[in-house]
């Protein structure tokens, strides 16, 4: 993709999320001597990737090539990449954000990434719509305009694609949106289709000719050893509440509504170790000393790669004194493999994203969800959280075996879980997944949805259940789940799982280091502290729940006070969502059932 790929720009973590996904030089007219001075510039440039014999990573240092002035008047271009603004959706943690004095989760890790393919002599900017407003300016500055997103980005990106073009720019747009949304509906100059790595060269040398053609889709898979260091000096960082790496791409398993594996194939691939610790140096060398967010859709789909990362992770934090928190998706099967969860845990490991989907197994069966099939999900569950890693979960409602029981085992499913973010979706058939095809050929398309699943008033498809009962079941779940006294006792329930209290110690029995607290007092947690009290305990309109809940995070859990608060503040973000939610149900009751037939879908 021009994104690059996976999850670089995945917001499930839909945190993904998270989550994640070129532009040309001006027309050349100095003849052979300056064709050959470019072409040793791509060769070099293509360089930056480390030798496969010796297993290094390293970038190169920047080329200069001595050029006529003619030359550079002539060649160098302005490449403006744009990140489209994601709707105001449970995943986007807007209101959690404001806390800590973040605009947005994550960075554009796949513009950042193809930022980096391209050669250097070109000049660049980065503008993440997320995090700042796209000006006018900006687009006076740029020559070549090239945006990457996901499909529940669609609107944001067309309407500056139309921007775009109102100015006569020139626009390429790729990411994920490409493998959902026909090309001649995106309205750029050019489409591209595929993993980045595989594309660019080529599609770089025909801008520069002149001779690019309206799509380009990739052949190939690329192997991840092509992908560079991600340029970190395109974006505001301190404007982010975690940082990105991706490891892997790719997933094993088969699951009939998911796009990942149509996308990125069924066979994981991976960077080496030495790729994602020189990512890991870099974030370092930029004074990043919080959360990263590993964006693979599924961390642990070769488990021998990721154990054989974890433990070069184990050993780099232990050689530099410190390191970061990490975050990241992976399959419930993570409970079958002790092994596993401790080197996650030993090397600093904090939280997981699970895709649980549904504690009716005929839902899991019926959808390809094997993995999570024989067996207890609670228990997996449970086992996941004594490794002191906290189990987000993903579910969804609207499988074709959900019965009207289903809101209320959901809602008892989740309660018992601990698990604090339970991001319950309603299912969306995504263009290109065998859910899509299967209900295309059973004439229950409706149309290409918008992908988003936590926030929407009507269904992209026809659903086995009456689509008003089941939207309406959805958004009562929704309020049970996040209701204040809820979701704390949910915390709770995580928290003694994950940081059990010391065991006492029996009468002359020789005494034990007891174990750290986390250290939570920084700067940005210390705001976030305050933000806290006055917003959900002074001004907020659940008060007595709150105020309850800090006093027993003081006393009974402040071993994992900074955990504690940490989740009471997402927790403000889940309520005022679900507040949101409940208020637009009540005034589109009627808009649940599709109002139009099934359409005829172009997309595969």
């Amino acid at each position: 993709m021009l994104a690059g790929a996976g999850a670089l720009e995945d917001p499930k973590p839909e945190a993904t999320i998270i989550l994640r996904k070129v532009v040309s030089f001006a027309q050349f007219s100095a003849g052979q001597v300056g064709e050959s001075i470019f072409e040793g510039v791509r060769r070099l440039e293509r360089s930056r990737i480390g030798s496969r014999c010796t297993g290094e990573y390293h970038r190169a240092k920047p080329i200069h090539v001595r050029r006529p002035p003619s030359f550079l008047e002539k060649r160098l271009m302005n490449a403006l990449l744009i990140y489209p603004e994601f709707p105001e959706t449970y995943w986007s943690f807007k209101h959690a954000l404001k806390f800590v004095g973040k605009r947005a989760a994550q960075p554009p890790l796949g513009l950042m990434t193809v930022a980096a393919l391209l050669p250097c002599a070109w000049k660049k900017r980065l503008v993440d719509t997320n995090v700042e407003r796209l000006r006018d300016r900006d687009l006076a500055w740029a020559d070549v305009v090239m945006l990457s997103g996901m499909h529940i980005q669609c609107e944001s990106l067309l309407a500056i694609v139309e921007r775009c073009r109102a100015r006569g720019l020139r626009t390429v747009v790729g990411g994920p949106i490409t493998s959902s949304v026909p090309a001649a509906e995106l309205k750029a100059d050019h489409v591209v289709i595929g993993e980045a790595e595989s594309l660019i060269a080529d599609l770089a040398q025909e801008l520069e000719e002149g001779t690019a053609r309206p799509v380009y889709q990739a052949d190939e898979r690329p192997e991840m050893a092509a992908s560079p260091l991600p340029d970190l000096s395109l974006i505001k960082m301190k404007r982010y509440s975690t940082m990105t790496v991706q490891y892997s791409r790719g997933c094993p398993f088969n699951c009939e509504f998911c796009d990942i594996i149509e996308i990125y194939g069924r066979r994981p691939r991976t960077k080496a170790v030495a790729q994602v610790l020189a990512e890991l140096d870099q974030l370092r060398a930029a004074r990043w000393r919080e959360a990263v967010f590993i964006v693979d859709d599924n961390f642990i789909g070769n488990k021998a790669r990721a154990k054989e990362l974890l433990r070069a992770l184990v050993e780099w934090r232990t050689q530099i004194g410190a390191g970061f928190d990490f975050i990241t998706e992976a399959s419930l099967n993570l409970a079958d493999d002790t092994e596993l969860m401790q080197l996650m845990k030993d090397a600093g490991f904090k939280s997981v994203f699970l895709g649980i989907e549904t504690p009716d197994e005929s839902g899991l069966v019926a959808s390809n969800k094997l993995q999570n099939t024989r067996r207890s999900l609670l228990e997996s569950v449970a086992r996941i959280q004594s490794y002191g890693i906290e189990v987000m979960g993903g579910f969804i409602l609207g499988f074709d075996t959900d019965k009207e029981d289903i809101f209320d085992r959901m809602v008892e499913f989740i309660e018992k879980s601990g698990i604090p973010i339970a991001m319950v979706g309603l299912l969306q058939a995504m263009p290109g997944t065998q859910l899509f095809r299967r209900l295309r050929s059973e004439g229950r398309i409706v149309d290409a949805g918008g992908g988003n699943n936590t926030f929407c008033d009507r269904l992209n498809f026809l659903p086995r259940m009456d689509a008003a009962k089941l939207v309406e079941g959805y958004r009562e779940v929704m309020k049970r789940i996040y209701n204040c006294e809820a979701y704390y006792e949910r915390v709770k329930l995580y928290l003694n799982r994950a940081h059990p209290k010391p065991a006492k110690r029996a009468a002359g029995a020789t005494s034990r280091p007891r174990p750290q607290s986390e250290p939570w007092m920084t700067r940005s947690n210390l705001r976030a502290l305050v933000h806290s009290i006055i917003r959900q305990g002074v001004f907020g309109p659940h008060q007595w729940s709150y105020w309850k809940f800090l006093a027993e995070a003081a006393t009974r859990y402040r071993r994992c006070f900074g955990a504690a608060m940490t989740l009471a503040v997402m927790g403000y973000h889940f309520q005022v969502m679900t507040n949101r939610l409940s208020a637009e149900g009540n005034s589109r009751e009627a808009s649940a059932m599709p109002p139009s037939p099934p359409a005829q879908i172009a997309v595969s």
